[in-house]
């Protein structure tokens, strides 16, 4: 049985239609990088599994229960087991780093604030980033900002983290950071972890099984090696960057890819 499953997921922004049947099985302790064009709905994916977005048709299931559309009491505990890593790193500016990668702790759990210092540190450990603590936020390059955001995902252990455009906008040196970080944290915590991206190196590097999205479907999925030798003309565009993205800036902006 698939820890996460998407079947028959519709889901619509007015007349701007995401998902006409979104199927995907993700299976308990796999690596898959989800793959399209700019607006066809990757991120749109990750928040509809966390209940960031609500879903129009279709179920989500996570290990075996439909979470799609589910009370917030439920989707509290469906995301303590999930953690994720948002795109622009989703950081609060008014908190320092401490209390960034501390929030999840405090608001899912009861730790004590002796048990909240070591937590927090081990996770800052983890990402390369000993003794930044007290650093305000603004003073965070990009890639710190981005592994800042990833000590919180994983402060409550998860089961599975989720990955949304973990390298963009990074330079050459942040982007191998982070690659290399996805790759050590699925072994080091043994999670599942889905990955959404542009970055074709990156997504050789860290999966198990790539899928990629194109108006409303998953249209292909396998190994990497899979997807290198595919003949289908829209994986070769998206893999050889020739792939089209869609019109429509607005819901792009504000949905995000």
């Amino acid at each position: 049985m698939a820890l996460i499953e998407f079947e028959d997921v519709r889901k619509a922004f007015g007349p701007k239609v995401v998902y006409e049947a979104l199927n995907l099985a993700i299976h308990e302790g796999e690596a898959i990088t989800v793959i399209g064009g700019s607006g066809m709905g990757k991120s749109v994916m990750l928040k509809m599994l966390i209940g960031l977005l609500s879903v129009d048709g279709g179920a989500i299931r996570f290990d075996g229960q439909v979470i799609s559309n589910a009370p917030a009491k439920q989707m509290r505990e469906v995301r303590r087991r999930i953690g994720m890593l948002f795109q622009g790193a989703a950081l609060f500016d008014s908190l320092d780093v401490f209390e960034n990668v501390a929030y999840p702790l405090r608001t899912h759990g009861h730790p004590t604030p002796q048990e909240v210092e070591t937590r927090v540190a081990q996770c800052l450990e983890d990402v390369g980033l000993p003794g930044i603590e007290r650093l305000r936020t603004t003073e965070l390059s990009g890639g710190m900002r981005k592994r800042v955001g990833l000590a919180r995902a994983i402060a409550l252990q998860p089961e599975v983290l989720l990955y949304d455009e973990p390298t963009t906008g990074l330079d050459p040196i942040a982007v191998a950071h982070i690659t290399d970080l996805i790759v050590e944290l699925n072994d080091r915590y043994e999670v599942t972890t889905v990955v959404v991206t542009h970055d074709m190196p990156a997504a050789f590097r860290v999966s198990d099984r790539i899928a990629m999205i194109d108006r409303g479907y998953v249209i292909f999925q396998g190994t990497p090696d899979d997807v290198r030798y595919c003949d289908d003309a829209r994986v070769r565009d998206f893999i050889e960057g020739n792939a089209p993205e869609v019109d429509d800036v607005e819901t792009l902006l504000r949905y995000g890819g």
